[in-house]
């Protein structure tokens, strides 16, 4: 069975410690969807350690649910919480997110591969390859052209009806352009411009 991130983008109040704000601290900016709509485990490891089969060092691993969460995300994520529906449950601030370094390797693996058909480009499936290839990754997509295996850059081609896809594991891969994570980090980072690196947070769990 699948794991599925779910949760939200909140920001603090730039009224809360005035006398004249009672209301809470934390505000509800919007839900993860419809920003981020994918299933990608090396994401969720680096920035969470949720499904680490890469051995990356987490960003934000089991911080569980903050305390002052906001009653938007509070009312979507803390009853599956509670009842173990959802696990993993973390936050990761936009000045934690904004620092990472995007060169960083995980520990356990150097690639991974990724592959869809062209009738079904929306069905992707990744698996992670060292050297040599698992030789079930290679009965599925074909032996890579020359110069694919330990390439320091993303590299793809098409065989026949399949479109492949190889690229080194770094954190800047799991998050970069070719991702949905830059939509969630330019929503972050606009609302970081209003109410400071430290007052833009993202809260997750997972299924």
């Amino acid at each position: 069975m699948g794991t599925d991130i779910h949760g939200g983008i909140e920001f603090r109040h730039p009224c809360v410690d005035t006398d004249s704000y009672d209301g809470e601290p934390w505000v509800t900016a919007m839900d993860l969807w419809p920003l981020y709509d994918e299933t990608d485990y090396a994401a969720f490891a680096c920035l969470f350690g949720v499904r680490n089969y890469a051995g990356f060092q987490p960003l934000a691993a089991g911080r569980g649910l903050p305390d002052d969460l906001s009653s938007g995300m509070r009312s979507q994520l803390g009853p599956l919480v509670a009842t173990g529906d959802l696990d993993g449950a973390s936050w990761v601030s936009w000045a934690e997110l904004a620092s990472i370094d995007h060169a960083t390797v995980p520990d356990l693996r150097t690639a991974r591969l990724t592959w869809h058909t062209k009738s079904h480009p929306w069905v992707r499936h990744r698996q992670f390859v060292d050297d040599p290839w698992p030789a079930e990754v290679v009965s599925v997509v074909g032996v890579p052209p020359a110069g694919v295996r330990g390439a320091t850059e993303r590299v793809e081609w098409t065989t026949g009806e399949l479109v492949c896809t190889y690229e080194p594991l770094t954190v800047g891969a799991v998050l970069g352009p070719d991702t949905h994570w830059p939509h969630v980090f330019a929503v972050m980072s606009a609302l970081a411009g209003r109410f400071g690196d430290e007052g833009v947070r993202m809260v997750v769990a997972f299924d």
